[in-house]
């Protein structure tokens, strides 16, 4: 008994160091007005239509690109312009490995197709997403496999953080736009940034900024990145381009900071669409249960034992 009555003053003694770290605080709903201006309202499900790469910046250092792309856009294949200045030698030796296994006919491994946690960036890949806003936190969920982020808003990142596949992330509104810091990203045996084997540190750092943008705005961005993306108008998810819409899109402009990988911070854009759904809903889609159906997958995660 005075073991368990010990037990139960130790853990109320930490209740308020761990209130401290992370006390809810509401940020307001989409609509209301805040310090900055009315909340934006990005609830809901978006698709991408493009595929693999991102939409290169306005101006400033940009992601890698596919030379194969540019050689020959009719060609399928995921071979990064491994000379990219922002690459630092053992970086850009990766990213050439990974072209040549590409080239020869192979599979570049990547968490996508050995159905591994995505990560942050390559997680931005993913062709649905579906947000939900609420007054302290955010929530984005994946049509990729199902995966779940949680952004804290308003709130600051603990002191030390334990990494985690989408790292630790906090966020706030600015005006019309959504900011989320992200650091603390784990990184496994597939861990990359892009799908041209782009490998990151355990000193990564991701700012997302979201918001929403006019028809020709958004339209624009995309057509940065048509030399570099092949579109689709259907996902493999069962998401599909409404040909018919004219209203906002989404844009998330993102700045990826790594000095163990990369010798400078360099940004992205990735514009998504309100899609339709051939299923009706938010489609289910389980990557590690159609893996005997796919011959590239070989490492996918397994279970110690059962869950029940």
């Amino acid at each position: 008994m005075k073991a368990l009555i010990a037990i139960g003053l130790l853990l109320t003694a930490a209740v308020p160091a761990f209130g401290q770290l992370y006390q809810p605080v509401d940020a307001g709903r989409p609509g209301d007005v805040g310090d900055a201006g009315p909340i934006p309202d990005l609830s809901g499900i978006w698709g991408r239509f493009s595929f693999p790469g991102f939409e290169p910046p306005l101006e400033g250092p940009g992601p890698i690109t596919n030379r194969l792309r540019t050689v020959n856009p009719n060609q399928y294949g995921f071979v990064g312009d491994y000379t990219n200045p922002i690459l630092k030698p053992h970086a850009a030796e990766a990213v050439r490995k990974y072209g040549e296994t590409e080239l020869l006919g192979g599979v570049g491994p990547n968490p996508r197709n050995q159905c591994w946690p995505r990560g942050l960036p390559f997680a931005f890949t993913n062709v649905g997403i579906q947000i939900i806003q609420q007054p302290d936190r955010i929530t984005i969920l994946s049509a990729d496999d199902h995966e779940v982020r949680r952004i804290r808003l308003n709130a600051e990142h603990p002191a030390r953080v334990t990494p985690t596949w989408y790292g630790d992330s906090v966020g706030h509104y600015e005006g019309d736009t959504l900011v989320i810091d992200t650091v603390g990203i784990k990184s496994g045996p597939y861990s990359v940034v892009d799908w041209y084997g782009t490998p990151y540190s355990q000193a990564l750092h991701v700012v997302e900024r979201y918001r929403l943008l006019d028809y020709e705005a958004a339209k624009a961005g995309e057509e940065r990145g048509a030399k570099e993306n092949i579109p689709f108008p259907v996902t493999d998810q069962g998401l599909v381009r409404d040909l018919d819409y004219r209203g906002k899109g989404l844009q998330l402009h993102f700045t990826v900071e790594d000095d163990g990988v990369f010798t400078t911070p360099w940004s992205a854009t990735v514009t998504y669409w309100r899609p339709l759904s051939i299923f009706g809903q938010w489609p289910e889609f389980v990557c590690a249960d159609n893996s005997r159906e796919v011959g590239w997958v070989r490492h996918a995660p397994q279970a110690d034992k059962p869950d029940f």
